[in-house]
């Protein structure tokens, strides 16, 4: 869990958004990946706000928000724009943001459409390559039939590059019992979003400066993501983090932290 002042704003669709703040300084938004909500940034939260006034949203579906009665990518762009149209108004001025998975997908997204950012940061942001239309297909049919473990299990291994060891000893973890009901509300409609977003195209009319940061360790489809967005985007740096992978966000949050807080120090 993460501690701080509760607060819910309403989407463009009327969609409740849930965030929580804490922390002093500038103002920093985070917005998590798939199959979790705002307590992924549980090993992330101390180090922040140290540093910023960080304010971290469960993403629509899950946690403490709610879902409208479509779904679509665009929906989540918008529901990432207003939570920042929301800090930038009680702040005073542009704040900084950091997406990890999925979610570095949203604010890159946001930042394209105008979102009152003044700097980004993207774990791994993925796109098409990272899943193969009849992995989606697959990962559908399992979550249709009532197993979300299953879908869960290929994606961290198919998908992310965790070894099945890994995987068995997570799944009867009270992180793996949460993720199971984000798995089966969420899982097949992102996969599906993902497959015809297009990064070159919103990197494009992204203005700010972008650190992307890539785990040394990560599966090839985040170096090949990575390194596309660079020849893309008007200003960006690359950290790489030996030996961490698409998790490190949870495995190396203090080196994840040190590179936020160099960056956003900017």
């Amino acid at each position: 869990m993460i501690d701080g002042k509760e607060r819910t704003i309403e989407s463009a669709d009327g969609t409740p958004i849930w965030t929580v703040s804490a922390g002093a300084g500038p103002p920093l938004l985070l917005v998590h990946g798939g199959m979790t909500s705002s307590t992924r940034w549980h090993h992330l939260w101390q180090f922040l706000t140290l540093h910023h006034a960080v304010s971290a949203m469960d993403r629509r579906g899950r946690g403490r928000s709610g879902d409208g009665d479509q779904y679509s990518l665009t929906s989540e762009l918008q529901d990432v724009a207003v939570v920042a149209r929301d800090l930038a108004e009680r702040h005073g001025g542009p704040v900084d943001a950091f997406g990890h998975s999925i979610g570095a997908v949203c604010v890159l997204g946001a930042a394209a459409a105008g979102a009152p950012f003044r700097r980004i940061a993207l774990y791994e942001p993925p796109g098409p390559e990272t899943v193969p239309r009849q992995w989606v297909e697959r990962a559908t049919a399992m979550v249709a039939g009532g197993q979300p473990g299953r879908a869960m299990a290929s994606f961290l291994i198919e998908v992310i590059g965790l070894s099945p060891q890994t995987v068995a000893a997570m799944r009867d973890t009270s992180v793996a019992a949460d993720a199971l009901e984000v798995v089966a509300a969420t899982l097949p409609r992102e996969a599906e979003a993902l497959t015809a977003v297009d990064l070159d195209r919103i990197a494009d009319s992204v203005p700010q400066p972008v650190l992307l940061l890539l785990g040394g360790d990560s599966p090839g489809w985040a170096g090949t993501i990575t390194e596309r967005l660079t020849g893309t985007l008007s200003d960006s740096t690359v950290v790489t983090l030996d030996g961490v992978g698409h998790e490190g966000v949870d495995t190396a949050p203090q080196r994840v932290a040190a590179e936020l807080t160099t960056f956003f120090s900017g």
